[in-house]
């Protein structure tokens, strides 16, 4: 735009003093205009319990999901309810003693537990006829009847487990899990994946899908896993899935998972800084609409 034609937007007359004006007054509309505050409830296992207690992870996150999700929408405000290592079953079995609030939004994210611990997963027809808390759908239809009960006009966001590759604890090696590469129990995590979707489906609630998250895949959660190689007996960096069904001795070999092989996971199984960044920014695009 030439210098001629820019003056054609000073305000020099009465007219464009009059436009002027009206700018300036719908832009300080805009910018004193404040969002409703909202309150959100937090549901889940150790993925969301860790969002306070980094200490845990050796440090070697900063701050989990929910942290990342208020620095971007500050008028939410949030309540963790995540209880380290519980499954669907648990939440449930405790649902009147948790001390759950009435809130705005709840969001659900649970199932990886209930995948290792074996539960018997269900079928949609538990869900719809509340058939109590012998299977996961039963489970998420006594956790949705509380939320519920606590607050009709609330918003439920369900969340799916992410996959997950093999788990070591880092505070105590023994207790360590391989992946959902294959099958425990009989049943696969992304069928408990896909049951929480046909929940939400029914629902008609949305539904934030980590399992079939293209950045969550089994093979970026770590660069390698450090493990003795079977023939040599010298530590190798086996990435995703080489490092299958190579063996672990908790009593001998050293941690798997040094520093520099963290991606999206830092064990395998919980997110990093960096999944706990795309895990956030899933959940502000979703919570924007509210």
């Amino acid at each position: 735009m030439s210098d001629t034609d820019m003056t054609r937007y000073v305000p020099n007359s009465k007219t464009n003093w009059k436009y002027f004006t009206l700018f300036v007054t719908l832009l300080c509309l805009v910018s004193s205009f404040k969002h409703k505050e909202l309150s959100w409830v937090a549901i889940g296992d150790s993925i969301t319990y860790l969002n306070e207690h980094p200490e845990e992870t050796g440090h070697r996150i900063t701050k989990g999901y929910m942290s990342r999700v208020v620095e971007r929408l500050p008028f939410i405000h949030y309540t963790n309810q995540g209880h380290n290592g519980w499954t669907s079953g648990g939440i449930a079995s405790a649902i009147e003693t948790l001390g759950l609030a009435k809130a705005d939004l709840y969001s659900i994210f649970l199932g990886t537990n209930d995948w290792w611990a074996g539960r018997p997963l269900g079928r949609l027809a538990d869900y719809q006829r509340n058939t109590g808390n012998g299977t996961v759908y039963g489970s998420f239809r006594i956790i949705i009847d509380k939320l519920r009960s606590l607050n009709p006009q609330a918003t439920i966001v369900l969340i799916t487990p992410m996959q997950r590759v093999d788990f070591v604890y880092i505070a105590n090696p023994k207790n360590n899990a391989y992946g959902s590469y294959k099958p425990k129990n009989g049943q696969t995590l992304e069928s408990f994946a896909n049951a929480i979707d046909s929940i939400g489906r029914y629902e008609h609630m949305a539904v934030v899908d980590l399992y079939h998250t293209n950045k969550l895949r089994h093979k970026k959660l770590v660069k390698f896993k450090r493990l003795k190689n079977p023939k040599s007996g010298a530590y190798t960096d086996y990435p995703y899935p080489k490092f299958i069904d190579v063996p672990f001795n908790p009593d001998t070999d050293a941690y798997p998972y040094p520093v520099e092989s963290i991606d999206r996971t830092y064990d395998g199984l919980h997110p990093s800084d960096k999944g706990y960044a795309i895990i956030s920014r899933k959940l502000v695009k979703l919570f924007k609409q509210y």
